[in-house]
């Protein structure tokens, strides 16, 4: 199964009518250049478990991170993924790997 699929089915398991009211994933470009993903956490079964760090490249501190670069993350009982124009499907792939237990 290719990644939007996989994200589209880890999405549509979650709908349950209240979860979707208030929570979500979020796919939006940023001005670095690239991208930022964001999946709220809450009242899923992934709020408390453990997420490595992904770094790759200059990107803690610096605003004006250049390709190659990503970092995925949690904040806020948010999962957070950013990086450069390239990086996306691997991204939603960290992020499913995760939530899969891969």
């Amino acid at each position: 199964m290719n990644v939007l699929k996989q994200l589209e089915a880890w999405y549509a398991s979650h709908c349950n009518e209240e979860w979707e009211e208030n929570h979500g994933v979020s796919i939006q470009s940023c001005d670095n250049p690239g991208w930022w993903v964001k999946i709220d956490l809450e009242e899923t079964d992934l709020l408390n478990k453990p997420f490595k760090e992904v770094v790759r490249g200059d990107v803690v501190g610096n605003m004006d991170p250049q390709p190659p670069w990503l970092h995925c993350y949690i904040e806020n009982t948010k999962w957070h993924g950013a990086g450069d124009p390239s990086t996306l499907e691997e991204i939603l792939q960290i992020f499913l790997d995760w939530s899969n237990g891969s």
